[in-house]
């Protein structure tokens, strides 16, 4: 079973210096009708203003992944972590038992657009970690790059949750499949272009929940990036 989630139903928070979509209930937005899909929490996408960003604050227990769409994000941690995350990066903090961090937009012209991910761990009170890797353009090109997974495969960061996933890039004829287990779930976030998701087509930030799905074929491309989830049900 496919449900569409359109970009339109998605929250929506103005701060200003801050413009903030939540796929999911977050901070003041709830819909207890959109909770998370599996262990899958938060999808949001943010859009940080030049010069302003998000303070110190703290975390506990949730795998964090930062992926950067345009500008530039500065990370700084309570793990000593001074970092510049560009597009092409894929951060992964696990907060495990306790970590302080903030992220800003250094840049005195350019907004950073990315998304900030949370999936539920399945180890709690483990030491914070932080880990940072770069996926080209050509690694992502027509495929379903594997960028987060529980065992660090393929060159991927690895995150103590049962998920994996998948960034790509998919135009004009560039299709691309993944095997999926019935009993878990799937979810498909189109970050821009166009594309058909088992037939189902999605505009920018729109969203594809799956269920009892045996596999997942994406087409019909158009200037596409994709994120996929195969997540603990």
């Amino acid at each position: 079973m496919l449900t569409l989630r359109k970009s339109a139903d998605r929250g929506y928070a103005d701060h200003g210096w801050l413009k903030s979509f939540h796929s999911f209930s977050f901070a003041g937005y709830y819909d207890p009708a959109h909770m998370g899909w599996g262990n899958l929490r938060v999808i949001n996408e943010d859009r940080i203003a030049p010069g302003t960003g998000f303070g110190t604050h703290g975390h506990r227990d949730m795998e964090i992944i930062s992926y950067v769409i345009s500008g530039e994000l500065a990370h700084k941690d309570s793990m000593g972590n001074v970092k510049g995350i560009p597009p092409g990066d894929v951060q992964r903090m696990s907060a495990g038992r306790g970590v302080q961090h903030s992220e800003f937009n250094h840049a005195p012209n350019d907004t950073t657009h990315f998304f900030q991910i949370w999936i539920e761990p399945n180890v709690t009170g483990i030491v914070p970690s932080y880990e940072q890797k770069t996926f080209s353009t050509p690694d992502k090109q027509g495929v379903l790059r594997l960028v987060a997974s529980p065992d660090g495969a393929q060159g991927s960061v690895l995150i103590h949750a049962d998920a994996h996933m998948y960034s790509g890039l998919f135009d004009g004829a560039q299709t691309a499949t993944l095997a999926l287990d019935s009993g878990r779930k799937a979810y498909v976030h189109l970050v821009r272009g166009d594309i058909a998701v088992n037939g189902v087509a999605l505009t920018a930030g729109d969203a594809a929940l799956l269920e009892q799905e045996d596999g997942l074929n994406l087409d019909q491309a158009k200037n596409a990036e994709v994120l996929v989830f195969d997540l603990h049900a």
